[in-house]
């Protein structure tokens, strides 16, 4: 976790971790969005399929399995105009940990998620599939300290 007073430190922070672990960034942001004009499944297993040569059917099924974890199978065929919030940021999760030995950098999640109170919804999700990716860092501001239930951030 990572919290800042302001958004230029934010994004200059954000900058340097991400040139930092290059290949291995996933990014879960307002800012990279979900394709709009394709399936829930395709959105996730496009990096698998075009990074690892998976094959379409072999992609869809992982993909679905991993839904499944969520108890989401049921959204698989759905554009991300028809998801929930929650939905779409467990699908964006799901991208993000689909590139090989993934760090996950969660960006400003309560821009994606402003109905959450904390951030109980964000551990859960990365705990879910914490064995498909090999660290996780959030990345937001200072004034959301008490949703993510911290009282000594500095």
């Amino acid at each position: 976790m990572k919290l800042f007073a302001n958004e230029a430190a934010l994004e200059n922070e954000l900058a340097a971790f991400t040139n930092l672990y290059r290949q291995r960034i996933g990014i879960v942001s307002e800012d990279v969005p979900l394709i709009s004009n394709l399936d829930v499944w395709i959105n996730i297993a496009l990096i698998r399929q075009y990074h690892q040569n998976l094959s379409g059917e072999a992609a869809q099924e992982e993909v679905m399995g991993y839904l499944c974890r969520y108890q989401l199978e049921m959204i698989a065929h759905k554009r991300t105009h028809a998801l929930t919030d929650e939905q779409r940021f467990r699908v964006m999760l799901l991208r993000a940990a689909m590139v090989a030995d993934a760090v996950i950098v969660i960006d400003r999640p309560f821009k994606l998620l402003p109905a959450l109170q904390d951030s109980r919804f964000i551990d859960d999700s990365l705990h879910i599939i914490a064995d498909l990716y090999d660290n996780s860092c959030v990345f937001d501001y200072l004034w959301f300290k008490e949703r993510y239930r911290i009282s000594d951030a500095a």
